[in-house]
């Protein structure tokens, strides 16, 4: 079994089908997808999943770099427990039909009688690589969090019934019965065996990956510490010259917005924007991103990034030829508690990443500042936040935290303190 997967897929829409493209997706979902055109649970191991049209840039309301528009995308993004191969095949397979319907209003789709061959070949083109990636926890299976949620239900109805009674019983004598009873029941006794692990190879991999950026990442510090004065340099030079306007979001878009967010316990987030337009800025995104997701596939990988510990999967991708990234990620509980919890635990973090971008509040030596002004950081995401209509998550019932408790109690079944396993029922 592998790690978690993801995929990211940007497709160029048409000239002039951006209009009948939205259209689509609304029949699609209004914040959670409603699996007509593309069915996601259909599909093995996906965990999250959404279908996202990104309208173009250019002209007045910010051209790139280079003078030349950037066009509207058509972004498809899912995070699983397969091969991303496999995850292909399958999506094409499941799905053949509404893969034609919203991606023939891209450019270069096969047209006429498409065979599965063609569809595959075009999504693979169109593949784009994170530039960083989180995952809430490392090897933990859309499976496992489901049969996991199953076995709390299951153990609290048993100690719920009233034709039983616990008066008088130690917690260890607690823990024997519960035992007794999943073991008994061929439905449960699956939670007394250790939860699956990816195989030896992928673990294998993950090691290595481990030691061989810090190995050779060590023969560039002797460089970097000759070029470090000269960067900060530049750095404030940026700094000081790019310019840092508060935008206020439109009232009708943020209703907009709003309307497609808590429809479960869990919420999309999708925002875009433009990369500043200068080698020092796209250089700095690129080696800030490249050791981000280092450190969060090594060390941020078991509930916590960094003190933030609502969020199930997210990533960092450029696209538009590292003109614009997006950020997407899936957490808990309301959007306006999301952004107070990375101000309050890791502002230094955000500007690390977002201070790269045209228009976020003015940051100083890239750590200090920006986030920190609250209210022009949190309008500076809702003028770039992504209308995610069609969004589909496995288990949508379930907090980060359910989730974690869900886990513990079935390695509780095995060991550990009893009393502290019976007060986490």
């Amino acid at each position: 079994m592998p790690y978690q997967r993801s995929l990211t897929i940007v497709a160029p829409v048409r000239a002039g089908a951006e209009r009948d493209l939205d259209r689509i997706l609304a029949t699609m979902g209004d914040g959670v997808a409603n699996g007509s055109v593309i069915d996601f649970g259909a599909l093995d191991g996906v965990h999250f999943a959404r279908v996202l049209l990104v309208p173009a840039a250019g002209g007045e309301s910010g051209a790139a770099a280079s003078g030349t528009a950037l066009p509207a995308s058509l972004i498809l993004l899912s995070d699983f427990d397969v091969s991303v191969d496999a995850h292909l095949e399958q999506l094409v397979e499941s799905a053949g039909a509404g893969i034609d319907q919203i991606f023939g209003h891209c450019e270069g789709y096969p047209e006429g009688e498409r065979a599965g061959r063609d569809r595959l070949d075009y999504l693979r083109r169109h593949v784009v690589r994170e530039g960083a990636r989180y995952v809430n926890t490392s090897g933990r299976t859309v499976r496992q969090i489901r049969q996991e949620s199953v076995l709390r239900d299951a153990i609290e109805a048993f100690l719920d019934d009233p034709g039983r009674s616990w008066d008088g019983l130690d917690p260890g004598e607690v823990r024997r019965a519960v035992r007794e009873f999943v073991a008994q029941d061929p439905e449960l006794a699956w939670a007394l065996e250790p939860a699956e692990r990816p195989g030896l190879a992928a673990r294998a991999r993950e090691k290595a990956h481990l030691v061989a950026v810090p190995l050779l990442s060590l023969p560039l510090v002797p460089v970097l510490l000759v070029v470090a004065p000269f960067y900060a340099v530049l750095l404030r030079l940026h700094e000081q010259r790019d310019e840092a306007p508060r935008v206020k979001p439109d009232e009708e878009r943020v209703r907009l917005l709003a309307a497609l967010e808590d429809h479960v316990v869990q919420n999309p987030f999708t925002a875009i924007g433009q990369v500043k337009p200068s080698r020092f800025r796209r250089l700095t995104l690129v080696v800030v991103l490249f050791y981000l997701d280092y450190a969060t596939r090594h060390f941020f990988n078991r509930g916590d990034l960094a003190g933030v510990k609502t969020i199930h999967f997210a990533r960092w991708v450029f696209i538009d030829g590292k003109r614009r990234m997006f950020f997407a990620s899936n957490y808990d509980g309301s959007l306006e508690s999301y952004m107070d919890d990375f101000i309050d635990k890791v502002a230094w973090g955000l500007n690390l990443v977002f201070s790269n971008g045209i228009g976020y509040p003015r940051t100083r030596w890239l750590v200090h500042g920006g986030a920190r002004d609250e209210l022009a950081f949190k309008d500076y995401l809702r003028v770039h936040q992504v209308p995610t209509g069609v969004w589909y998550s496995a288990y949508d019932r379930l907090t980060a935290l359910n989730i974690q408790q869900n886990e513990r109690l079935r390695a509780g079944l095995s060991g550990g303190d009893a009393r502290e396993w019976v007060q986490s029922l």
